[in-house]
């Protein structure tokens, strides 16, 4: 594979996973229905680890594009791959949230709250509040990219399970840190199933919340960026 490739499949599994689990959780009549935050927390957990693990050793496994911007940012990516990652991300989080409709087609069709709706494509706060929820994702987003500049400069190699600390990373985070506005950290994970859940015809899905789809963008780019430059500065 490409690092190309390698991100847009890293990334479509990525979001299939994670998706699939909120619609689990969200929709009417799954086997999973109202399982709960825990069960989405790891199995977003685990669909970090089988994306990374995919892509790792071709692409870096960015799978985010504020990741990218933040490697960047610290002279550890060059500037002009940027674009090429970015794009292969929101491909991938395109292709993702179709395969999540495909799989749940039927629980979509049933399902007539359109909160829960937009729910499994994008995230959404618990109270709407732009410039507290633009500081949460900003912090959420600070520690994972400080804590992935660490666990980028650590030396400890784990072999087939490398992708495991940053697997726990999001695991911890969504867990602490998921209940004011679903932990995006990842612009193409929120707008790119965001820009999908307006196109797929899908019965009662109501509004995709544009107003909102703004801070899940930049609150991730504006807290991998501080963490950057925080890293530098240490």
């Amino acid at each position: 594979m490409t690092p190309f490739i390698a991100e847009l499949v890293g990334t479509t599994v990525l979001i299939t996973l994670g998706l699939s689990v909120v619609a689990n959780v969200a929709l009417d009549k799954t086997k999973g229905q109202n399982a709960g935050l825990i069960v989405v927390g790891f199995a977003w957990a685990i669909a970090v680890f089988v994306g990374v693990f995919i892509s790792a050793d071709i692409s870096g496994a960015h799978l985010n594009p504020a990741v990218t911007i933040a490697l960047a940012v610290a002279g550890k990516f060059e500037w002009g791959l940027v674009p090429g990652y970015i794009l292969a991300q929101f491909l991938g989080a395109f292709s993702g949230a179709v395969l999540t409709w495909l799989t749940y087609k039927g629980h979509f069709d049933a399902s007539k709250d359109p909160a829960s709706i937009l729910g499994v494509f994008s995230t959404g706060p618990a109270i709407r509040n732009p410039m507290q929820n633009l500081m949460t994702e900003a912090i959420a987003s600070f520690i994972f990219m400080l804590a992935v500049f660490f666990i980028q400069a650590g030396e400890v190699k784990l072999g087939s399970i490398d992708a495991l600390p940053v697997a726990l990373l999001v695991l911890g985070i969504g867990l602490s840190m998921g209940g004011p506005t679903g932990y995006a950290i990842n612009p193409a994970r929120d707008l790119g199933p965001r820009i999908m859940h307006a196109l797929l015809p899908i019965p009662h899905k109501g509004s995709s919340d544009w107003k909102y789809a703004f801070i899940p963008v930049v609150g991730p780019v504006l807290g991998a960026v501080l963490a950057a430059f925080f890293y530098m500065a240490l």
